[in-house]
């Protein structure tokens, strides 16, 4: 179950935006969430209220002509039973240095104690360098892979403001 919690939300985010712009698809491999602290609620079975970070390598992606290169999440999980609600924030770091910082929210199915589905909606709130004004805002869904790490497909749109 500690594995699942991040996996659901990462990430997860790849940059985009309903405003006039260009098309962004990245795909990003996320590691086991660690740390990942878990509290039951005690309400009832099930309940548990959660709090975990998470590594990602993108696979695949570029926004502007600068390739997408890692990311770290930080989110915060309420299960219920399979129920899986989460929010968090996302900084990713571009293979020239620059940042873009994205806030999601999503939700997941949770079997057994692993991930089984998962998707959320991000935007982007603040970048670093030439993605200082960066407007963003797009989903992501995310797959569970057998090593117990997750792979996020994530699309949207994006502009950049002069």
């Amino acid at each position: 179950m500690r594995s699942v919690l991040f996996v659901c939300s990462v990430v997860l985010l790849s940059v985009s935006t309903a405003w006039a712009g260009d098309k962004l698809a990245v795909q990003w491999d996320c590691a086991v969430p660690a740390p990942n602290h878990m509290i039951e609620a005690s309400d009832q079975p099930g309940h548990v209220y959660s709090i975990s970070q998470v590594k990602c390598t993108a696979a695949s992606g570029e926004i502007a002509g600068v390739k997408q290169k890692e990311g770290v999440g930080t989110e915060f999980h309420e299960l219920k039973g399979t129920a899986d609600r989460f929010h968090g924030v996302f900084v990713e770091t571009l293979a020239n240095g620059d940042k873009i910082t994205y806030t999601y929210e999503g939700t997941a199915t949770v079997e057994g104690g692993k991930l089984k589905s998962a998707t959320n909606k991000w935007s982007a709130t603040s970048g670093t360098g030439g993605f200082k004004s960066i407007k963003a805002s797009g989903s992501c869904s995310a797959a569970p892979k057998p090593d117990g790490t997750t792979k996020f497909d994530c699309s949207g749109d994006y502009s950049i403001p002069k």
